[in-house]
């Protein structure tokens, strides 16, 4: 049926077979196996994971070099994310897009500039007393200092004063001056490139959007499109959920210090505000400060109680406020959000520690729909396990 040609061939491949020789490459299956067992799959995951690790290098390294550029489109997004309910709502009420687009915007302005502008007020208002009894409080802690056995004496204080002092006059602390003109003149282009892209971002996110889709296709479509909508609602969630936690914060240690007569009290309830956007960290930060605050101005007593105070207001937060406040935007384990926070302030700073925990949800909010509406990733899905 097949003639002898035909059987000849089909006998060479068994022989071939049999010898564990592949046809193709000639090659004995021992060498086709040496990449096969448990060392050579264990050097094959070895190396995928450092081509992974250079690639994740080389764009870190990329965006570090880029900061001017890649952080206020970070900060453009988170925006128009926050107030993408806002900006809806008036294009269904038949407000063109741009006009929306400016409205939103100017919203943004007023806001950030009325915080500048409570700080700014409340510190220059009450900077002179403060100062004045800084400067008492300071008096007081060298004068206590001095009783004790193992610090510097006069002299050695004296000497330090000196070099603080030469060291300001130096130039290396002009040259310090000019890195600082430097870094406002790439603050200053940063904020203008970030109003920009918020204004656009704002008026033709759709348009943006749909133009960043048009490469994939088939199932690739479905999954970038529930990406973007799941990185926009995390965004606009977690912001929206910090900004009410940080104002019942702001304001229940805002009036913590108003009746224990701490100096200072409006612009440290709002620095808690701002510094509740950085998750564990900030609320510490701000209590300490609050504390110090307290302690050069009004004692160790009153410190102690605006300690107690923040305690409080921290507790609330974390037990009721933020369950119901922010729901399912942050499902983060705490572990997650330090380490989070160490990578965002190693690698920008401040800023970086902001922007790290909203980008860490957004991850892990996209791997949880990576596969379906409602369906992880498969290596992120819970196993099931039998019940006894």
């Amino acid at each position: 049926m097949f003639g002898w040609g035909a059987k000849r061939e089909i006998d060479e491949r068994l022989t071939r077979i049999e010898l564990g020789i592949d046809g193709r490459s000639e090659r004995p299956r021992s060498m086709r196996s040496a990449w096969s067992d448990g060392f050579g799959l264990t050097a094959t995951r070895s190396l995928q994971v450092i081509i992974v690790l250079i690639l994740t290098a080389a764009i870190i390294w990329g965006m570090r070099s880029l900061t001017t550029v890649v952080i206020p489109i970070l900060l453009a997004l988170i925006f128009a994310s926050t107030f993408s309910p806002v900006t809806s709502w008036l294009r269904r009420r038949n407000v063109p897009a741009a006009l929306s687009a400016v409205i939103v915007l100017l919203g943004i302005v007023v806001i950030l500039s009325g915080i500048g502008w409570l700080i700014v007020w409340a510190v220059r208002d009450q900077w002179d007393d403060l100062s004045s009894q800084a400067q008492d409080g300071f008096e007081q802690v060298v004068e206590w200092s001095r009783t004790l056995p193992f610090l510097a004496d006069d002299s050695q204080l004296h000497e330090w004063g000196d070099q603080i002092l030469d060291f300001i006059t130096s130039a290396q602390f002009g040259s310090g001056a000019l890195a600082g003109v430097g870094a406002l003149t790439s603050f200053i282009t940063g904020l203008v490139l970030m109003v920009v892209v918020l204004f656009f971002f704002l008026k033709d996110g759709p348009t943006i959007w749909r133009f960043l889709l048009r490469p994939f296709q088939g199932e690739s479509l479905r999954r970038a499109e529930r990406a973007g909508a799941k990185t926009v609602a995390t965004l606009g969630s977690y912001v929206r959920g910090t900004a009410g936690v940080a104002a019942v914060d702001a304001i229940g240690i805002g009036l913590g210090l108003v009746i224990l007569q701490v100096p200072l009290a409006l612009p440290l309830a709002v620095l808690v505000f701002v510094l509740a956007f950085i998750p564990i960290v900030g609320a510490t930060v701000a209590g300490i400060l609050a504390a110090l605050v307290a302690l050069v101005s009004n004692g160790l007593v009153n410190a102690l109680i605006v300690v107690g105070v923040v305690i409080l207001v921290n507790q609330l937060e974390g037990n009721f406020l933020q369950p119901v406040l922010m729901g399912r935007a942050l499902k983060l384990h705490s572990l997650v959000i330090l380490l989070a926070l160490t990578i965002g302030t190693v690698l920008s700073g401040i800023l970086g520690a902001v922007l790290a925990v909203p980008i860490a949800a957004v991850a892990w909010g996209v791997i949880q729909v990576w596969d379906g509406a409602n369906t992880p990733a498969k290596w992120a899905r819970p196993h099931r396990t039998a019940d006894f």
